[in-house]
């Protein structure tokens, strides 16, 4: 069968691949056409265009570029016509997305979305797009089979979370052989994850390391975004204490003692690595009005989101401040609250349903279009 995806983000990226392994697993005749990145690229298929292209964030920078996502738009559907596919998968990447399933609803493609855009957290009013556009929706959050099966009365699939098979399924990673090849010295690291936009890693960076000082025992690791030039980094590199490793983030956490983690999946990821973490947040002023107003989540942090309390501190905006952040890193390198993560963080797991995420899903869309 022929299969065409749409991913627009890093995460995407991760989840497209391994969704892509088991359709070829379970139908080694599929032919898979798809936009995303170099983890979809080594897993076959064709890449259409890659998402480092696609990746506007931020009202300011849609407006901006607004010609090229409408050109991305138009060339998208030309793509599909030719390619005629059996099966059209979202994952995410709502913006776009969903302008393409209202199109393909009308050539009567059919629309199988995995990973929910989270209308939970805002723009809930999609949800009529939703019921009027996409014939099969795989969920990945447990919360989010009851909101749209009890709230909004839309069948949808709880598949699990990927992110485990992604986890779990990674080699391990040699502790003192990462340390050695990545220049790393043998005190404790602790990770920083700024995120992925350079505005955005550059306003957590500046916060992140302003802690720096306090923790001369520790060693602090900047995971670098696969988007970004090392050139970028170069200029939060002013201390042998700060360290920085670009497109190794899993390796990263499998051997970091805690982390600082800007919000976002990253903070489940972390979570996930069963590694103590502070989630922060501090965006630009009016950009932080305007979505305090739409968005109406207790949390910001998935982990909080999944667990329905407040698991790890979140410090959003005046509270993402040196004090704040070197309080609560003190507090998650003591061993009692450590534990108490951890324990937490196996509470986690089992919420989110176990491995095996990427091959139910790749079975269910097999099974429908059969």
């Amino acid at each position: 069968m022929k299969y065409y995806i749409i991913a627009g983000e890093a995460s995407g990226d991760l989840h497209g691949s391994n969704l892509m392994k088991q359709l070829f697993r379970h139908d080694p005749q599929a032919d898979i056409r798809f936009w995303g990145g170099d983890l979809m690229q080594q897993a076959g298929g064709t890449l259409v265009k890659h998402y480092r292209n696609l990746a506007f964030m931020g009202f300011a920078e849609v407006v901006m570029n607004l010609k090229t996502i409408l050109n991305n738009i138009k060339f998208c559907k030309a793509d599909i016509l030719k390619f005629q596919p059996d099966v059209l998968i979202y994952i995410d990447y709502p913006g776009f997305n969903m302008r393409i399933a209202e199109w393909a609803k009308k050539q009567g493609i059919k629309n199988h979305y995995y990973i929910s855009p989270q209308i939970w957290a805002w723009k809930e009013n999609r949800i009529r797009a939703i019921k009027r556009d996409v014939d099969k929706m795989y969920v990945i959050l447990p919360f989010e089979k009851d909101f749209y099966e009890k709230k909004h009365g839309f069948p949808v699939e709880f598949v699990g979370h990927p992110l485990i098979d992604a986890i779990h399924q990674r080699p391990k990673t040699d502790a003192a052989e990462f340390k050695n090849e990545n220049g790393l010295d043998e005190r404790p690291i602790i990770a920083l994850l700024p995120g992925s936009r350079k505005q955005e890693i550059a306003k957590m960076l500046t916060e992140m390391l302003a802690v720096m000082k306090d923790f001369p025992e520790y060693q602090f690791v900047i995971a670098g975004a696969p988007s970004q030039e090392f050139s970028f980094y170069e200029q939060f590199l002013t201390d042998d204490q700060v360290h920085f490793i670009s497109n190794k983030t899993y390796d990263l956490l499998s051997v970091a003692h805690a982390a600082l983690v800007t919000s976002g999946t990253a903070t489940l990821e972390t979570a996930l690595f069963k590694i103590p973490e502070v989630v922060l947040y501090k965006g630009n002023w009016i950009s932080y009005q305007i979505a305090k107003r739409i968005i109406t989540l207790k949390y910001i942090s998935l982990v909080n989101l999944i667990m329905d309390k407040e698991v790890v501190t979140e410090l959003i905006q005046n509270d993402c401040n040196p004090k704040r952040i070197k309080e609560e890193l003190h507090k998650i390198l003591n061993a009692e609250n450590r534990n108490r993560l951890l324990a937490e963080y196996d509470h986690l797991e089992n919420k989110l349903g176990g491995e095996g995420a990427s091959e139910k899903t790749a079975q269910l869309i097999i099974g429908t279009l059969k």
